[in-house]
C-alpha cells in the first residue's frame, strides 16, 4: 500500500504500456503481422479464458506449465477455468470444432496475451504476448520448411541480419530412437525428455540421467548423442531451407522443447551475440493434438514467438525503434473566444489525415509550446484573434523553431512534405 493510498505497483510480473512502450509493442506486432500475412497466414482470435482440462489432458501441455504455472480458478458457475497458459490447444480446439468447414492446407496466426504463474526474471514475466503461426494439413517435410522460413522472415522483418541469430533444428525421432537403443521404457521416456529438455541450463545434468536412467543407460544415451548426430529428414529440411535462403539452419541434437504434444522436428532460434547466448523462441511439428477432441490427427506445424524475448533481443542489439508520437500538430488556443475556430480547423485537418490535438488552457505561449515539445508534438500552431481575423497561421517546426504562414488548405500539404 501506498501512505495515502493505493499502491500504483501493477501487479508483479505484468507491465504497464506507456505510450513509448506501446509504440515498440505495436511495431513488434506489425513486424510478425507482416511476416505471416507474406506467407498466406490468416489472423484468428480466442478468448483468454479456456476449460482447465484443456491444458490438464494427457499430451496437451508441459506438466510443469498444466500443474504448477496455470492461473486456474473456479468460477461462479463450479467451473474451472485457466486463464490461457499458450495457445496452440486453443488452435487445435478451433481447427477440431470446425475441420469439417476448413479448408486445407490451413495458415493461421494470432498474437494473443499469454498467462503463466512463474518466477519474473530476464526474459520470463508471468503475462507476455506471444505470436503463434499454424500450418495444419502437411505432413511433409516442407511444412516444417515453411515455418522455420517464416520465423526466419520474422527475424528479418525486426531488422535482424543474419548474423545476428541462428535455428537449431533436432528430430524428435531422433532422440526417442536413442532412448530405445539404451533401453529406455515408454515411462522413463517421458520423464528423460523433460530432463533433455533442461539439460542446457543444468549444469548437474549428467548426475541427473545417472540417476533417473541408472549409469549404465545414461551412458549409452550419451554415447548414442556422439554417434548419430542427424537423420534423413533433418537433411531434406536443410536443402529445402537452403533454396529459399535461409542459411541460418544448424542441427543441434541438444534441441528438445518441453511440450508433450511435439511429435516430430523441433526447432528453436538462439540469439548469435555470444553475450546474450540464449533461445528467443521456438517450435515443432504436433501432429497428434486434435485426437484430444476425440478427432483424427491432421498434421501440424508451428512456432510461438514472445514479445518480452524479442524486445530484450532488439534492445541487446540496438534495434529498439525510436518513438514517434502519433499526433503531428498540436493547435495552441491563445484565449477562449478563438476556442471554437480552432476546434473547427482541427477538424478541418483531420479530414485531410493530419492527427491533431487542442490545447485547450490557453496558457503562455511558451508553456503551451513546452507541452507540445515533452509530448514529442513535431508542429505547433497558435490560434489567437489575430489568426481568427487573418485566415493565416503560423506552423512552428518544434526541432528546429522554424515558422512558415500559411492559409488554412495549405497545412495539411506542408505538414506531409515536412514529414518526409
Amino acid at each position: 500500500m501506498a501512505k495515502d493510498g493505493l499502491s500504483t505497483d501493477p501487479y508483479k510480473g505484468v507491465r504497464d504500456f506507456y505510450p513509448q512502450d506501446q509504440f515498440v509493442q505495436r511495431f513488434l506486432f506489425e513486424a510478425m503481422a507482416r511476416a505471416c500475412e507474406s506467407f498466406g497466414y490468416e489472423e484468428y482470435a480466442a478468448s483468454i479464458l479456456e476449460p482447465a482440462d484443456l491444458y490438464r489432458a494427457k499430451g496437451a501441455a508441459n506438466e510443469e506449465i498444466a500443474n504448477e504455472q496455470t492461473y486456474t480458478f473456479t468460477d461462479r458457475g463450479d467451473r474451472l477455468v485457466t486463464l490461457r497458459p499458450e495457445m496452440t490447444p486453443t488452435a487445435a480446439r478451433m481447427v477440431a470444432a470446425k475441420r469439417r468447414e476448413l479448408a486445407f492446407p490451413l495458415r493461421w496466426y494470432s498474437i494473443p496475451n499469454v498467462f503463466r504463474y512463474e518466477r519474473p526474471q530476464k526474459g520470463r514475466l508471468r503475462e507476455h504476448w506471444q505470436l503463434n503461426a499454424d500450418l495444419f494439413g502437411v505432413a511433409g517435410i516442407e511444412a516444417e520448411a515453411e515455418a522455420i522460413a517464416l520465423a526466419h522472415r520474422v527475424m528479418l522483418e525486426l531488422g535482424a541480419s543474419e548474423h545476428d541469430f541462428e535455428i537449431r533444428v533436432n528430430d524428435r525421432a531422433l532422440i526417442e530412437a536413442g532412448l530405445a537403443e539404451a533401453g529406455v521404457g515408454p515411462e522413463e521416456a517421458h520423464a528423460a525428455m523433460a530432463l533433455l529438455d533442461k539439460r542446457a541450463k543444468l549444469a548437474d545434468f549428467d548426475e541427473k540421467l545417472a540417476v533417473l536412467l541408472g549409469s549404465d543407460r545414461a551412458s549409452a544415451l550419451a554415447g548414442y548423442f556422439e554417434r548419430v548426430t542427424s537423420t534423413t529428414r533433418l537433411e531434406q529440411l536443410q536443402e529445402l531451407l537452403l533454396a529459399q535462403g535461409v542459411r541460418t539452419m544448424v542441427i543441434d541434437t541438444a534441441i528438445t522443447r518441453g511440450f508433450d504434444y511435439y511429435t516430430g522436428i523441433v526447432f528453436e532460434v538462439f540469439d548469435a551475440d555470444p553475450s546474450n547466448a540464449r533461445s528467443l523462441f521456438g517450435g515443432g511439428r504436433y501432429d497428434r493434438l486434435l485426437e484430444l477432441f476425440g478427432e483424427d490427427p491432421i498434421p501440424a506445424v508451428g512456432f510461438g514467438m514472445g514479445d518480452v524475448t524479442a524486445r530484450d533481443f532488439l534492445e541487446s542489439h540496438e534495434l529498439l525503434p525510436s518513438y514517434v508520437p502519433a499526433t503531428e500538430l498540436s493547435l495552441c488556443v491563445l484565449d477562449p473566444e478563438a476556442m471554437t475556430h480552432a476546434i473547427q480547423l482541427a477538424s478541418a485537418l483531420r479530414s485531410q489525415d493530419v492527427t491533431v490535438a487542442i490545447n485547450y488552457s490557453c496558457k503562455k505561449p511558451a508553456d503551451q509550446l513546452k507541452a507540445a515539445d515533452k509530448l514529442g508534438i513535431p508542429f505547433a500552431i497558435f490560434v489567437g484573434a489575430r489568426e481568427v481575423e487573418s485566415g493565416q497561421y503560423s506552423i512552428r517546426q518544434l526541432a528546429t523553431g522554424r515558422e512558415t504562414i500559411l492559409p488554412a488548405n495549405r497545412i495539411a500539404d506542408h505538414l506531409f512534405s515536412s514529414a518526409g
